[in-house]
């Protein structure tokens, strides 16, 4: 295990990148340094679905998500605890992030009851009655020993009436509250998530009620809740635009649920240091690849023979190793082996992404960069 050392969630902005929305930084955890921007993987039930964790070291992401409402069910966070941790539980040394819960639970609607309290909901797991609130949710999040926590926050939906919006607002922020009076392990930090939807007033009015909050303790970090959930993509990209320059500067931004290769080089951009998604490794599962011409069909029939690497650009295992021509095998034949090798593929490629996103800022060409992607990705399928 590295050494422990004690966390500094102060962003950290490199030198020589010009001033402006795009920043290259970095901050610190007990458990490594998290260069940004970066994309975190998601290993919902303490793993990132069909790769290993030294399959996932050689990918190289730096920090990880884990899910608070799937690993309180099961395997439960009293049991992680016992275990040592979720790093340890899970044989990954690096950083990681837990989600608050907040969005599974809120997106079970017919098998939830929400009161100031909490929420009750149905296991899905076997209709048990179960009650989250911000207490509990830091509580697990404490057991399971993440460097990032999250806050409670309750997760509308994309369409919300106004007046109903701002009730639920209100609320998230009185779970804020609640949430920073919770004792946390001695490395971990709390990330409070701002909602408001599309609403740019909105939004600012509840990040000044975090900031009141953050006066009297300081949240490690901010994150953005409540876009991508099936709002148009314009009115996405137009909140982003105006409001991420509108968080604190020196500490770490972080777009929640947000993955499509274009949505991650507009959220850096805009000022975004944080990213995580499923859309990767589910991509993977289904035979849809990402590569820097766009994304690939491997279910497409013109692959069967093809004696290429996924993305010739790609310096992952699985570009290395195989062929399209054996990749549509694989996924023709459902063997696991095949999804694996996408997931490796299409983790390395957003990984590398934000990677390269942070090299060019650093070498000040990040416009130059941001245009050659775009116009790749607009090519056919390659």
């Amino acid at each position: 295990m590295p050494k422990i050392t004690s966390p500094d969630f102060s962003f950290i902005p490199a030198s020589g990148v010009p001033s402006g929305p795009a920043r290259a930084g970095g901050f610190h955890t007990s458990h490594g340094e998290v260069l940004t921007p970066a994309f975190m993987p998601v290993g919902t039930q303490g793993t990132v679905k069909g790769i290993t964790p030294a399959q996932l070291r050689d990918i190289g992401p730096q920090v990880i998500l884990g899910n608070t409402y799937h690993l309180g069910l099961r395997p439960g966070d009293a049991l992680v605890a016992q275990h040592g941790g979720l790093h340890r539980f899970m044989g990954w040394e690096g950083p990681i992030l837990t989600d608050s819960g907040g969005f599974q639970v809120f997106s079970l609607a017919s098998l939830r009851k929400m009161t100031e309290d909490g929420v009750t909901f149905q296991s899905h797991l076997d209709g048990s009655s179960q009650f989250l609130s911000p207490e509990r949710s830091l509580e697990i999040q404490r057991n399971l020993g993440s460097d990032i926590c999250m806050a409670l926050d309750e997760c509308p939906p994309g369409r919300m009436e106004r007046s109903k919006l701002e009730i639920s607002m209100a609320r998230t922020t009185r779970w804020l509250a609640r949430s920073r009076a919770v004792p946390l392990q001695p490395h971990q930090g709390l990330f409070a998530i701002n909602q408001g939807g599309t609403h740019l007033d909105l939004r600012r009015r509840h990040l000044a009620e975090a900031m009141d909050l953050d006066a009297k303790t300081p949240f490690q970090g901010f994150a953005v809740g409540g876009l991508s959930v099936g709002e148009p993509k314009d009115e996405m990209n137009a909140v982003l635009a105006e409001f991420v320059k509108e968080l604190p500067e020196d500490r770490p931004r972080y777009l929640m649920g947000v993955g499509t290769p274009e949505d991650l080089l507009f959220g850096i951009e805009q000022g975004v240091d944080l990213f995580d998604c499923v859309l990767p490794s589910r991509e993977a599962r289904h035979g849809r690849i990402l590569t820097s011409r766009g994304k690939l069909n491997l279910k497409n029939a013109r692959h069967r023979e093809a004696d290429l690497p996924l993305d010739p650009a790609c310096g992952c295992y699985t570009c290395r190793t195989f062929s399209r021509a054996y990749l549509h095998h694989l996924f023709r034949c459902g063997e696991l082996l095949g999804f694996t090798l996408n997931t490796i593929h299409n983790l390395s490629y957003t990984v590398g992404l934000t990677r390269a996103a942070r090299q060019a800022l650093l070498e000040n060409r990040f416009p130059a960069f941001a245009q050659s992607a775009r116009t790749g990705w607009m090519t056919e399928e390659p």
